[in-house]
């Protein structure tokens, strides 16, 4: 926080195992251990204090081909927590990784399940492929399978379009999304496109991973509804890449691909700015 402002953090703050103090500021962007003087504004907020980094957005026991073994995943998990990440949300994977629970070493995951998409409308071997007659079904099953979460594709390249295009017809969300909440869990889903985001959040979402369709007349929507977004800044970067690859089959999306990749930044700065909380994911 560079704007003279502070914020007193009131917890359990762990500094070391043998050092466990009950608050903590921030000023000028530092952490301090000492109240400070002549603070100008101070905002305290209460909860538990992490010892290190949450990534909101990332893929244990995933490559690029699907699921990994479990060595693998470590390799994922402890690149994860030697960059200072002590906390993963876990945005879907078809690895059961379930054993890191028992390891003290690795990151905590908060799991998400397996990602539920349209047929043949995802990566290969990421998802479960379905339609939208089974899609409270399965979102019923990783309600169960994950730790609060549910993972959705919102949209994809629809081959016959040619470009980006939304993957459930909104009763089919609406459905499903009241179901998760049914049983406890909040869902999510992967959407670059703008055609998707109004369906899911008026279907009552709890949030939206990348967001690069997020447009100035969804903000207000978006705001009022308190839906978040994961912008997951590295991922958006590869945009071109991407499209370069694929422009001469789908000109279509490529240009769609470019363009959201060019508002990238300003798409993050309106969402803040309109207090649509914005959280940082790999």
């Amino acid at each position: 926080m560079s704007d003279g402002s502070v914020l007193h953090v009131k917890g359990r703050v762990l500094v070391t195992p043998d050092d466990i103090r009950d608050e903590l500021w921030v000023v000028g962007g530092r952490i301090t251990y000492d109240r400070p003087v002549g603070a100008r504004e101070v905002r305290t907020v209460t909860g538990w204090a992490l010892p290190g980094l949450v990534d909101a957005h990332c893929h244990v026991g995933l490559d690029a081909h699907g699921a990994v073994p479990a060595d693998v995943a470590e390799k994922q998990a402890l690149t994860d927590r030697d960059a200072g990440t002590l906390l993963i949300r876990d945005a879907g994977s078809a690895a059961d990784t379930r054993w890191i629970d028992d390891r003290d070493d690795l990151p905590k995951i908060i799991r998400a399940g397996r990602h539920i998409a349209r047929t043949r409308r995802y990566i290969r071997n990421y998802a479960w492929e379905i339609e939208p007659d089974d899609l409270v079904a399965y979102v019923a099953q990783e309600a169960r399978r994950g730790d609060g979460w549910v993972k959705l594709v919102g949209d994809w390249i629809d081959r016959d379009l040619g470009d980006l295009s939304a993957c459930w017809p909104r009763e089919a969300a609406e459905a499903a999304i009241a179901e998760a909440h049914r049983l406890g869990a909040r869902v999510t889903a992967h959407c670059f496109a703008e055609d998707s985001l109004r369906d899911l959040v008026e279907a009552g979402i709890d949030c939206i991973e990348h967001a690069t369709g997020l447009t100035e007349d969804l903000i207000p929507l978006f705001a009022e509804r308190g839906v978040a977004i994961v912008p997951t800044l590295v991922n958006i970067a590869t945009f071109p890449k991407l499209a370069e690859g694929g422009e001469t089959k789908f000109p279509r999306w490529a240009d769609h691909m470019r363009r959201l990749h060019a508002r990238r930044y300003d798409t993050v700065r309106s969402a803040h700015d309109a207090g649509i909380p914005v959280f940082v994911g790999t």
